[in-house]
């Protein structure tokens, strides 16, 4: 079997080969493994490690673009970041991406939010597609269609803040369902040029939306399906309109959302934090494993950064046995390996993919 073939077999819920594999890496540690291996061509090297999934941009955003003196820009719903430094304790270290100021804050009315600036599909290439297709022959493709379309809670955060967001499901709830409907006014039409120009190059599509924490959910299910649900089941039938296959993105505590996720008609679902509260692998297996698909699984807050070679090889080695039983399950760690994650866990991970991955 090739990449693409082994990622649709075990899809398509039954047994590939061998369990596929996926890599999220920061790209300080990337650097670290180009340096560790010799290998400096990233393909060359990513083909080397066994990863059967590739990840494209899709859409390149052409619209006017906003950067200041200090670096930060504004992007095109409007918000202003800045990607900055960190250090995490040498010799570590890596980027991360800050909000300076969010467009929407102290927004008070609906008409505010249908005032503001709203991007337009127009203001993207979908063109170049097929051409970052044809550079991964045999490969999986996912992508999230260049600015992970379909975020909702996660797009309203950067609009408005986290706490403001959790306040108006309670106290103005017409506002933030305000912004909703704008944000679902661009992703439908913005997802359904890039749905017909990704036909036959991508395989999967990405969205992704942070509904947990590391102590369960971020708000209620009846919040949720009030808020969230009509969107998701939206986004996700369109993508099934166009033959895709979807992949949803979450950290944290979600187990009460699984079975909502199902009846939404979700293929995929990404993370699987093992630490956070509920998310006990076997279990979540055993009772929606027929229904829906997973990846991740693998410990980035002990055992990828802390742990031996050994017990990342062990931890790889046990999560591939409990959730790639009859399919259903692709190699991945519960987000991105960061700086903190040394390079010989990081082969350890693929070590053990090739060891025990074998049906």
């Amino acid at each position: 079997m090739n990449s693409k073939e082994r990622v649709l077999t075990t899809l398509a819920h039954a047994e590939p080969d061998q369990v596929p594999v996926d890599f999220w890496v920061s790209a300080a540690l990337f650097d670290k493994l180009i340096s560790a291996t010799g290998i400096h061509d990233s393909e060359v090297l990513i083909r080397n490690l066994g990863v059967d999934v590739r990840y494209i941009e899709g859409a390149v955003y052409t619209g006017p673009e906003i950067i200041y003196e200090d670096g930060s820009y504004r992007d095109c719903w409007g918000v202003r970041s800045i990607t900055a430094d960190i250090d995490l304790s040498q010799p570590q270290k890596g980027t991360n991406t800050h909000v300076l100021d969010r467009p929407l804050a102290a927004a008070e009315t609906v008409r505010e939010i249908e005032a503001h600036s709203w991007p337009s599909p127009g203001d993207f290439d979908f063109s170049m597609i097929g051409a970052q297709a044809d550079k991964l022959p045999g490969m999986c493709i996912v992508s999230g269609a260049g600015i992970w379309a379909g975020r909702q809670l996660d797009q309203a955060i950067k609009l408005r803040g986290f706490e403001q967001c959790m306040v108006d499901t309670a106290l103005n709830p017409n506002i933030l369902e305000a912004i909703i409907t704008k944000e679902m006014e661009f992703y439908l039409p913005f997802l359904n040029r890039f749905f017909d120009n990704a036909q036959g190059e991508v395989d999967i599509f990405l969205m992704g939306d942070d509904f947990g924490t590391q102590k369960g959910l971020t708000m209620s299910i009846e919040t949720w399906r009030r808020f969230f649900k009509p969107g998701f089941r939206a986004l996700i039938d369109l993508a099934h309109s166009f033959g895709l296959k979807i992949m949803h993105h979450t950290c944290g505590g979600i187990y009460e959302l699984i079975p909502e996720f199902i009846t939404c008609g979700l293929d995929v679902l990404q993370s699987l934090q093992p630490r956070a509260a509920g998310m006990d692998l076997a279990k979540i297996k055993r009772e929606y494993g027929e229904y829906i698909c997973f990846q991740g699984g693998i410990d980035v807050q002990r055992t990828m950064p802390l742990g031996t070679p050994e017990d990342v090889k062990k931890e790889v080695r046990d999560v591939m046995r409990v959730l790639g039983e009859g399919g259903g399950y692709i190699l991945g760690t519960a987000h991105n390996m960061l700086p903190d994650v040394p390079v010989e866990n990081a082969l350890a991970y693929f070590e053990a993919a090739t060891q025990y991955g074998e049906y």
